[in-house]
């Protein structure tokens, strides 16, 4: 696991400057504390920051081919890369270390650009080539690492993170304001936008090709499919299938000349996890999970502590406060670089920098839900198509009814789904905590200020659903939404939380769930196989049945489940007061203070608005980070 960054002039006369290349290194070391490296080619330069996990000795970046003609600088594993180095050797390809890297390097000479459809694994990289004088910029298909790029007249500019660029005085520091309703409307800034207007992310499954003296060019290489199996398949055998590729795909990310732990839950995706991951060490697996203070907590470490005896784990655990919460909310904006409502990500960093002391590589069971189905709210909204399909006509008057009742009973949830009823599945759902109707209150009262109102792109976050949704015309409501939420909340929400926060405290996570042949198994199974009724990921629970004790194959969904609702509503309201409401508050010029004032009331009261009030709070300290503070804490 690494950081990398570098830069390609246009006019092949103009040479890189290597001081920048050290700024921008300097910014990612945390990527990789254990070396640097440098290369400077004509008018091109690569950097690299390295967390040594594979070939410790030999694996130092960049790395060229036998003449030096090809250059490459990697983030990431690859998982399969023992056995394309065996096919690439008897093709006739010398090698100079054992490194997944080197595997790229010779796969791109044998395939050119094609040589990423070989790669199974998580990755970002650069290949500089000479004789073509060719850019090659790739990312992994699901978005597990993550690469920025910035784009002018003059030169091409990338790195693993927003910071590193921003170092530079080339690269501007605009905001761009209609990003401030995505972000509010999805909750994540989905896509290839960030909160910059110069600065995009390259999307997963794609790759940016700059062949000299023409434009970049971007080609998606990957897209999650649902194609049928053409035979007939049961859930008994789909279990089967599937335990035979969950034991290859965890055996594989297993692999590592460094110590691998894995963060433990208590819940079934993490448990099954680390019954596969005991089965393919020959020495007990370090375990990791978190606890919160307070009464009335969920706490999940009785069920961690359970699991990690089962399988005679190493097992660890760490314990996060409200003030703990609160102090780390400036570095965690730092960390990840964009606004993201996701308050799990503070259980995250308390549990890697746990980790930090005792493993390299820690395993974790993302994927699992936007895969197999395990989210509720699959189910709900099921419910409501199913509803909607029975109103017929009276829809809208159903729906109005529904809502009615909701705001008089004060159920937020029933009078949102009146919102929903009367409209077809691709105009509401924006991911699992997407809403088109975020600007609006309760009542359907203006959250934002007048300015921004008349201001911003009401149609942008339309625009943006039906650009997803129309690669998944024709297919079933489950898959619509599996489909949707692997392309924007998974990859623009998890896994930047995934990455960005572990590789904060220089760990490496892996998600064997998120190998690209599990969700290409997932998307051909039958839909009754994932979600039947209010029982989801059936499949998976099927094939952990023999691995989990019915206790954990039947609990409720609960994750890490960080008590911020309650610590919102009372010992840090104040707090949020004073930073929301601050005459200077950066979130005061986009949304109605009254309306401010209001949302957190009905938080103190309700305790159910805590997503609205935490976005607020990531809005105003992302702001401070990245437009107010030009160096980190």
């Amino acid at each position: 696991m690494c950081g990398i960054c570098g830069k390609l002039n246009f006019d092949r006369h103009e040479p890189v400057d290597q001081v920048i290349l050290h700024q921008m290194m300097k910014m990612l070391h945390h990527r990789g504390p254990d070396g640097q490296g440098v290369f400077l080619g004509e008018s091109v330069g690569l950097g690299h920051r390295r967390l040594s996990i594979i070939d410790l000795d030999s694996g130092a970046q960049p790395m060229s081919n036998e003449d030096e003609s090809i250059w490459i600088v990697f983030n990431g594993e690859i998982y399969n890369f023992r056995e394309l180095r065996l096919e690439l050797l008897i093709k006739g390809h010398i090698f100079k270390s054992h490194s997944d890297t080197e595997v790229i390097i010779h796969l791109y000479e044998e395939y050119g650009l094609d040589c990423v459809r070989h790669l199974r694994g998580m990755f970002a990289f650069a290949i500089w080539d000479a004789p073509h004088q060719r850019l090659l910029l790739a990312r992994d298909r699901v978005g597990i690492k993550p690469l920025y790029y910035y784009h002018s007249q003059k030169s091409l500019l990338f790195a693993s993170e927003i910071k590193a660029l921003l170092t530079l005085s080339e690269v501007p520091r605009l905001l761009d304001e209609e990003a401030i309703d995505t972000f509010w409307s999805y909750q994540f800034l989905p896509g290839s936008s960030t909160m910059f207007r110069d600065i995009l992310k390259l999307l997963p499954g794609h790759i940016l090709v700059v062949d000299r003296n023409k434009p970049p060019v971007i080609h998606q290489y990957w897209d999650l499919k649902f194609r049928p199996r053409s035979e007939h398949i049961t859930l008994e055998s789909a279990a089967e299938e599937l335990t035979q590729l969950l034991h290859e795909t965890i055996r594989q990310h297993m692999i590592a000349d460094a110590p691998v732990g894995l963060l433990l839950s208590g819940g079934m995706d993490s448990s099954a996890l680390l019954s596969f991951a005991a089965q393919e060490s020959n020495k007990a697996v370090s375990t990791f999970t978190i606890g919160f203070d307070g009464q009335g907590i969920v706490d999940e470490r009785p069920f961690a502590r359970m699991i990690a005896q089962r399988f005679g784990t190493q097992h660890f655990e760490a314990t996060v406060s409200c003030e703990q919460f609160w102090d780390f909310l400036p570095k965690l904006l730092w960390q990840l670089e964009e606004p993201i409502c996701e308050a799990p990500a503070v259980a995250l960093h308390f549990i890697s920098k746990e980790a930090h002391g005792h493993v390299k590589v820690l395993l974790s069971g993302e994927g699992g839900d936007e895969a197999f189905g395990g989210y509720p709210n699959y189910s709900n909204m099921l419910v409501l198509e199913r509803l909607r399909s029975l109103c017929g006509p009276w829809q809208a008057l159903v729906g109005k009814t529904m809502h009615v009742i909701g705001r008089m009973l004060g159920n937020h949830r029933l009078a949102h789904y009146g919102n929903l009823l009367p409209l077809r599945l691709e105009e509401h759902y924006w991911s699992r905590v997407g809403n088109p109707f975020a600007h609006q209150d309760f009542d359907g009262r203006m959250l934002y200020t007048p300015r921004y109102a008349e201001q911003f792109d009401r149609r942008r976050g339309t625009k943006i659903a039906q650009r997803y949704y129309a690669n998944v015309i024709g297919q079933g409501a489950l898959n619509k939404m599996l489909y949707f939420d692997s392309k924007t909340w998974l990859p623009d929400d998890l896994l930047v939380k995934a990455d960005k926060i572990t590789m904060g405290n220089s760990l490496e996570l892996r998600v064997p769930l998120l190998d690209h042949k599990v969700l290409e198994f997932a998307a051909a199974l039958p839909l009754e196989f994932k979600v039947k009724g209010r029982e989801t990921k059936r499949v998976l629970r099927a094939a952990f049945a023999t691995a989990l004790p019915k206790e954990v194959l039947q609990r409720k969904k609960a994750g890490f489940p960080v008590p911020y609702a309650d610590w919102l509503a009372h010992d840090l309201r104040p707090r949020t007061q004073e930073l929301l409401l601050d005459p200077q508050s950066f979130i005061l010029n986009y949304f109605d203070r009254r309306q401010v004032e209001h949302l957190l009331d009905a938080h103190a009261k309700e305790q159910t608005h805590q997503r609205s009030v935490f976005s607020l709070i990531v809005l105003e300290l992302w702001h401070q980070q990245f437009m107010r503070m030009p160096r980190p804490l």
